[in-house]
């Protein structure tokens, strides 16, 4: 059994998945989560995810939630593309694909010395 959001009804795994889920659609502009957070658990922002998954837990639904294994996640990958979660809007999906985007690059530029950053931040003068 898992949960269902308080605020979207989007469905969690479990009590850490769903507070995760609300605090990352909070502090990615969503103001309904934001704002359901504030109102039920003020301290939300200094919580880690345990302790908040056992609070907002108790405002949520119990809902049976369907187990996706690696396999089946990397067969619907396949199919769909990056970042494309049929369950998110397209404003998440925006936010995921930029993500995933700027993960990409900061693989790609690991590589790079820390003097070459700080001689590229010399241009004001």
């Amino acid at each position: 059994m898992g949960y269902a959001c308080p605020v979207c009804a989007a469905p969690q795994h479990d009590a850490e998945h769903l507070a995760n889920h609300l605090a990352f659609t909070a502090i990615g502009g969503d103001d309904a989560h934001e704002i359901w957070l504030d109102e039920h658990v003020p301290d939300w922002g200094e919580r880690d995810p345990e302790s908040l998954g056992n609070e907002v837990s108790a405002f949520a639904e119990r809902r049976e939630v369907e187990v996706v294994t690696e396999q089946r996640v990397a067969e619907e990958d396949a199919h769909r593309g990056p970042t494309r979660t049929p369950n998110l809007d397209a404003e998440v999906q925006e936010v995921l694909a930029e993500a995933e985007a700027l993960t990409r690059e900061m693989v790609g530029d690991s590589g790079e010395s820390e003097g070459d950053d700080s001689e590229s931040g010399t241009e004001d003068g």
